[in-house]
């Protein structure tokens, strides 16, 4: 019951939000606007429901530091993405064919702040944190890592292969990121720099999203099992590759710190049968 007090009021918000960015995309500066009041709407019905439902303060999304801690991670987001375009164009499958648009880019800060946050909330907040529980930290990691990666199914250039990707360099690399630092604004941070960088800078697909306009105008070419087709770089390799290297430098800042949940002997017995 706990996790549908938390997960409904929060879908509910993500829902909502998403409905009404996607209405008013022609529009960069309503998208924007839309974008971050869904973001900050949807942080504080997770605080309300947490308290409600735990009788706990949500220190998960503590107010002191957020801003910081966003800024910090969103600037790894974008160096990470950025290293995935790098090994991509050293082999010949993206090139940069002039700038893109500046209002697409603010567009798309507003769009990328919903879809990070909202996503969070939902998958490491709440599901990934109260499987955690009950399960330990490298099961809640597996199963919602591969949760997280069949939601992208629905994405209108989604493939099987492209979900297995996104599962395994985010799923698993967000999860770890929580389970380090015990704190969402990181994921947070690295989700919105990585899916800004993708979109809002590179002018790349986002998970199969389709093509953006973001500040540069990017055209990737070749095979497809380099650059991600359809789906985007995040289908790549090289993506696949990185992500993993995070996950494992956070799994291993998370057991050095003692955060790592063991799992438990119910679910053992559970699991056994």
């Amino acid at each position: 019951m706990r996790l549908l007090k938390q997960l409904v009021p929060v879908a509910l918000v993500a829902f909502a939000g998403s409905a009404l960015v996607g209405a008013v995309q022609g529009n960069s500066l309503l998208t924007l606007l839309l974008g971050v009041a869904t973001a900050v709407l949807a942080v504080l019905v997770y605080a309300r429901v947490v308290r409600w439902s735990e009788r706990r303060a949500p220190v998960e999304v503590a107010a002191q530091g957020a801003a910081r801690a966003i800024a910090r991670w969103a600037l790894i987001g974008v160096a990470l993405f950025a290293a995935v375009i790098v090994n991509i164009a050293l082999v010949g499958g993206y090139r940069i064919d002039g700038l893109g648009s500046l209002t697409g880019a603010v567009g798309l800060l507003g769009f990328m702040a919903a879809a990070a946050v909202t996503e969070e909330l939902l998958f490491r907040g709440i599901l990934f944190r109260i499987v955690e529980e009950r399960m330990g930290t490298w099961m809640a990691l597996a199963l919602t890592g591969l949760l997280f990666g069949l939601s992208h199914l629905f994405n209108p250039h989604a493939d099987l292969w492209g979900a297995i990707a996104i599962a395994i360099e985010a799923g698993g690399m967000l999860a770890a990121a929580y389970a380090a630092t015990r704190t969402l604004w990181v994921p947070i941070g690295v989700h919105f720099g990585w899916n800004f960088a993708a979109a809002g800078i590179f002018g790349t697909e986002v998970s199969g999203n389709g093509a953006t306009q973001g500040l540069l105008h990017g055209v990737t070419s070749g095979p497809a099992v380099l650059t991600g087709g359809e789906f985007g770089p995040e289908a790549s390799p090289y993506a696949v590759v990185f992500g993993l290297l995070l996950t494992v430098v956070f799994m291993w800042l998370a057991r050095r710190r003692g955060n790592v949940v063991p799992l438990r002997r119910g679910a053992t017995a559970t699991l056994a049968q």
